[in-house]
This record gives C-alpha cells, sequence and structure tokens, in this order.
C-alpha cells in the first residue's frame, strides 16, 4: 500500500505524458518553453486570477513572492509555526523576522483572534499581550515593522481569509496565501490560490497537483507584483536576461515539468471529486472511533486533501497506533512532529515551550494515513479497522 500512490496515476496518463515530453525534445525549449506559458495560463484561468508565474518550488514561490514586497531585515512577518519549515524559512533568508502565531485547535490554520493580539503586541512592543521574539535573543538593533502575513492552508483547507483579511486592512499588511498543500480547495466557489496579494503553491510530486520533480506557482491580480515576479523568477531580468534591473534567483520552472504537469492537470478535476469520495468514507468508517479526532471542514468549504490527519488522544496513544499501523504494512507520517518555534532553526528568536499551546500539543498528537484518488473501499475499511484496533478512548 502507498501512502500517495503516483503509479496508479501515471497508468491512467502515460500516454500523454510521453506525447508531452516528446514535443518538448522536439522543440528542444527546454528552458521557458511554451508548455510553461500554457500551463501558466491554464491556471490562472483556473484558479480565477489575471496571472499565473510558473518558478521552480513552492518555497521560490514563496520567497518570490516576498521579494517583490521588497521585505529586508527589520521588517516582521506573521505566519504559522505549525507548518513545513519553507514558509518560515523564506521569511529569515531575507534578513526578516518571522512572528509565529498559534492556530485554530480544530482546522489546524493559523488562528485569525490570536493573529489580531500578535500584530497589536509587536506594535506595542508588548509580549504580554502575545509572544514575541524575545529581544536579548535578537541581533538586530532596530524595531520591527509589522508588513505581512503568510497564512498556510493545512492539510488541503483553506485559511479562514475572510477574517485574516480584514485584519490585513486594519493593520495595512500584505497577505501572501502559502497554498502548497491547497491547490483545488474552494471556500463558497473561490478558488484558492485566489486569496491575498499573491499565493503560492507547490507542485512537489505529494501535492495535489504534482510533477515528477520540484516546481511551484505565484498567483496574483496585481500587474506590477506579476511584472516583478517574474523578473526575479529569472535574476532580476529587464528587458532581456542580460539587463539585470533587480536581485533576483534562479526561479524557472523547467519546460519538461510543466508538460508533464499540463497532463496532470488534464485529470485533476476528476481526482478531486475522487479525493473527496476517500476523504468521506475516512470519516465515516472512523467518527464514531472514540479515540480519534477526524479532519474538521468549516461549512462552505471544500478541501483538496493533500493529507487526511487524525488527532488521538495523547503522544502514547499516536505511538500505539503508529506501531499498528507499521505492523500491518499501512505507511503513515506525522504533519508536523515539532513546532517551528521549537526547532533548533529558529532559536535565536528566543520563543519558549508553551508560547503556542495549540501548536505544541497537535505536534504530540496528530498522525496521517494514506490519502490519494485512487484508495479503494476494502483498503480504507483495512485501514480504519486497524486504527480501532489500537486506539484508546480520549479522556
Amino acid at each position: 500500500m502507498d501512502f500517495i500512490d503516483l503509479k496508479t496515476q501515471q497508468a491512467r496518463i502515460q500516454e500523454k505524458i510521453k506525447s508531452n515530453i516528446q514535443k518538448v525534445l522536439n522543440h528542444g525549449s527546454y528552458i521557458l518553453g511554451p508548455e510553461v506559458k500554457d500551463l501558466e495560463e491554464k491556471l490562472a484561468k483556473y484558479v480565477g486570477v489575471k496571472h499565473a508565474i510558473a518558478c521552480a518550488s513552492g518555497t521560490d514561490a514563496l520567497l518570490m513572492a516576498l521579494m517583490a514586497y521588497d521585505i529586508k531585515p527589520g521588517d516582521a512577518i506573521f505566519t504559522t509555526p505549525f507548518t513545513f519549515i519553507a514558509t518560515a524559512e523564506v521569511i529569515a533568508l531575507l534578513g526578516a523576522t518571522p512572528i509565529f502565531v498559534d492556530i485554530d485547535p480544530k482546522t489546524y490554520n493559523i488562528d485569525p483572534a490570536k493573529l489580531d493580539l500578535a500584530i497589536k503586541a509587536l506594535k506595542n512592543n508588548d509580549s504580554s499581550i502575545y509572544p514575541l521574539p524575545n529581544i536579548e535573543h535578537r541581533t538586530l538593533n532596530f524595531e520591527l515593522t509589522p508588513k505581512g502575513i503568510i497564512p498556510v492552508d493545512l492539510f488541503g483547507l483553506l485559511a479562514d481569509y475572510e477574517a485574516i483579511q480584514a485584519i490585513a486592512d486594519e493593520h495595512h499588511l500584505f497577505v501572501i496565501e502559502d497554498a502548497a498543500q491547497s491547490f483545488g480547495a474552494q471556500y463558497e466557489n473561490k478558488m484558492s490560490c485566489s486569496y491575498g496579494n499573491i499565493a503560492c503553491t507547490s507542485f512537489f510530486p505529494a501535492k495535489p497537483l504534482g510533477c515528477y520533480g520540484d516546481g511551484g506557482m505565484c498567483f496574483t491580480n496585481d500587474n506590477a507584483l506579476a511584472d516583478k515576479m517574474n523578473s526575479i523568477k529569472v535574476h532580476g531580468k529587464g528587458i532581456d536576461k542580460y539587463e539585470n534591473i533587480r536581485i533576483g534567483i534562479n526561479g524557472r520552472l523547467d519546460t519538461l515539468q510543466a508538460a508533464i504537469l499540463l497532463a496532470k492537470f488534464d485529470i485533476f478535476p476528476e481526482e478531486l471529486v475522487m479525493r473527496q469520495t476517500v476523504a468521506r468514507r475516512y470519516t465515516s468508517l472512523l467518527t464514531s472511533d472514540n479515540s480519534l479526532l477526524t479532519p474538521c471542514i468549516p461549512p462552505g468549504n471544500v478541501s483538496a486533501w493533500a493529507q487526511y490527519s487524525l488527532l488521538t488522544g495523547n503522544e502514547n496513544n499516536r505511538t500505539v497506533l503508529l506501531q499498528k499501523l507499521q505492523d500491518n504494512q499501512i505507511p503513515s507520517a506525522i504533519y508536523y512532529p515539532k513546532s517551528l518555534h521549537m526547532q533548533t532553526a529558529f532559536a535565536y528568536l528566543g520563543y519558549q515551550p508553551g508560547d503556542f499551546p495549540v501548536s505544541e500539543n497537535c505536534s504530540t498528537r496528530i498522525f496521517s494515513i494514506p490519502m490519494h484518488p485512487y484508495l479503494n473501499e476494502k483498503q480504507q475499511a483495512f485501514i480504519a479497522d486497524i486504527i480501532s484496533a489500537g486506539g484508546q478512548p480520549m479522556t
């Protein structure tokens, strides 16, 4: 059994993939070939925005978005500690400071009420309002200026952008949607990657829409931001690649990866429907298990189901369940075993255990089980039986 079954998917579209790759081999435009432009146009239309800028990875997408806003040392960006390191890593790479905000215990996405407190705490330089980086642990010799917010659509579920955008508007901050896990999700018929000032997604192979390597994309309705990101991704080019009008990166998406994504995108809407079926089946099988909490999908939301994650009563129970799954050759994963504020890479911020209790608690209790469009009823029933046999009631 596979955690994510790419082999079955590939078998469905193998001839299309081969055909698309052969076209690239025939025309030889391996960098910024016509397939890249075709992909950008198709995904921008699908999402419902004016501009899509293909790039080399989801991390590069986030980095390019921040660079488009000229983020620098002294700037502060608010984000969640319960995510993959790339979200906060790009902030630190530019010399800016990540300000962490705890998550909602039901959705695992950034908590808007706590976000508002964190912004007020920074503006007032008062950590009694909300935990802030410890000034004594920073090497900065200037005050931090709040500039933006990067919410994360964790496990495929959109963050609460209605509330987040209202807070951003009040405090004059930009919003960058980290949609690395949520491409294809929607809220009230508005698609993922259409929120905020810029949205960023990833085409890492395990994502809902993934290539056979690394890839990413930025989305925006802002012409000026789109122009800047198109320049940044090619070493800050101006009229051509030998006129450099700003510092940039080598952030281009390979034409071969675009060709593969075009083949995969043909079946993507159908796969999203299949993901909903798989998720509903899991929830039906596991909801009555009083040792677990199944995912919460607020009304009006459609998750892309990048992961199907369960919350156990405690860490010991999770250990027992993971061992049961392993004994029965069922793959599992923990997203994420350590919150970012507890990672060595961010020790310089001076955050302490207990600063973000929901994130810390979830990291000890959460685990994910196989999730992809091609899971069948028999496989899911087997997985659910193994989990139920190893569970312990919540206290």
